[in-house]
């Protein structure tokens, strides 16, 4: 009887242990992901290769520079430049995109050359609207203070012949001495940035041959610019560039302004029926002003640059 009894007793005792065991593993894996220490996000930081600070302006530019993998220091040959507007974000995607061509080798080796105004996202827009715009347009900056409730007065615009001043005695000479580089120079800019390189188009004299005009803000204090190129290109006086290559481009879903400016500006451009110009450009489907960025990064390198 005994005997049973402790048999009997040993079954009970094991079957509670298991019965513990198996609530302590439940509980555990929940802890463990209760109580598990999560991992914090690492911080990366996208550091210029080089800064330089403009006398004409009194602020400092970022520079994020990207080489072909022939480049090197110890050889004879020099490589075209593609200058990219609001380096500190377009940069990387263009530098990416270039390197995702180079397998097949698809574009010719280039230099490619963030320009960065800001080390932050307020002083970035406050540069670029005063930079990339080519006149004084007060309704702008007033609206740009309100929506970010900054004081009036914080946002100045009309600097572009400034700014292309800028570029061509500061940021490219620096370049251009310290690297090896030839005169075959573009420049891409998206949005006020395409609005910039339209004004280098009709500005620079030649002193860009190559220009990615995306989702250009042509509409800008009443399509002045836009005026000026149509007057331009109907008088013929501000032209015989040299072979210059040309991509214009908008998103679909851009507006009422803006997909028509780009469109007019495009076809007056090829009006022009000038044989040093070789124009491409193209309306993005179902793309927004945002969404169109990658899609006319990957389009302006491979019209620009591409191995034909």
């Amino acid at each position: 009887m005994t005997k049973r009894l402790n048999d009997k007793t040993t079954k009970v005792s094991i079957t509670q242990s298991k019965r513990h065991l198996l609530i302590a593993l439940i509980l555990f894996h929940f802890s463990g992901h209760i109580l598990a220490q999560k991992l914090v996000p690492k911080k990366r930081t996208i550091e210029p290769d080089h800064i330089v600070t403009s006398k004409i302006m009194g602020r400092d530019y970022q520079l994020y520079m990207s080489f072909p993998t022939s480049y090197s220091a110890t050889d004879t040959i020099s490589y075209p430049v593609l200058y990219v507007l609001d380096g500190q974000l377009s940069y990387h995607k263009f530098s990416s995109s270039h390197k995702s061509f180079g397998f097949e080798n698809e574009l010719e080796d280039v230099i490619i050359v963030g320009i960065g105004s800001g080390l932050d996202m307020a002083s970035w827009f406050i540069h670029r609207s005063f930079d990339y715009t080519p006149s004084v347009d007060i309704r702008y900056q007033d609206k740009m203070e309100k929506q970010f409730g900054i004081p009036k007065g914080t946002i100045q615009s009309g600097g572009s012949a400034k700014y292309l001043k800028v570029l061509k005695t500061e940021i490219i000479p620096f370049v251009d001495k310290h690297y090896k580089t030839t005169e075959d120079r573009g420049i891409s800019g998206h949005s006020l940035g395409g609005l910039f390189a339209s004004y280098c188009l009709l500005y620079s004299d030649g002193f860009f041959t190559r220009f990615g005009i995306n989702s250009p803000s042509l509409m800008w204090n009443n399509n002045e610019l836009l005026t000026r190129f149509i007057a331009e290109i109907e008088n013929k006086t501000r032209w015989g560039l040299p072979p210059t290559r040309i991509f214009i481009s908008v998103g679909e879903l851009e507006g009422s302004k803006m997909v028509p400016a780009m469109i007019t500006l495009s076809m007056n451009l090829e009006d022009l029926n000038d044989e040093n110009i070789d124009l491409d450009w193209q309306i993005f489907e179902k793309e927004t002003h945002l969404s169109v960025d990658a899609a006319s990064m990957n389009r302006t390198l491979s019209v620009l640059y591409g191995n034909e």
